[in-house]
């Protein structure tokens, strides 16, 4: 049974830091590629970063140079660190897991998701 339990969501002033972590189970989690997205009410879900099984980064304009993933191969672990928050961070942020393999030609895609953690950026 995969298990993707996110924490470190809260209440958090504008400007201040927020650090999220992501416990991955029952996955070989070191091959998968891990994202952070997040969904505000009324949009659609969105990345806001991701990293693959070799540790590359991708992050989107909006949070790039404030937001930082890291990957911890040996807890399962993902983490966000959030600085510089904005009120318009304000979301629900979703951990997630994805791995694509072909065997026999034919393609598989694994694609993991936790339940999400409320991160509010008010004062």
């Amino acid at each position: 049974q995969v298990q993707l339990v996110e924490s470190g969501g809260g209440l958090v002033q504008p400007g201040g830091p927020l650090r999220l972590s992501c416990a991955a189970s029952g996955i070989s989690f070191s091959i998968y590629a891990m994202g952070w997205y997040r969904q505000a009410p009324g949009k659609q879900r969105e990345l806001v970063a991701a990293i693959t099984s070799s540790g590359s980064t991708n992050y989107p304009d909006s949070v790039k140079g404030r937001f930082t993933i890291s990957r911890d191969n040996s807890k399962n672990t993902v983490d966000l660190q959030m600085n510089s928050l904005k009120p318009e961070d304000t979301a629900v942020y979703y951990c997630n897991a994805y791995k694509r393999s072909v065997v026999h030609g034919v393609p598989y895609e694994y694609d993991y998701w936790g339940q999400g953690t409320q991160v509010t950026v008010s004062s």
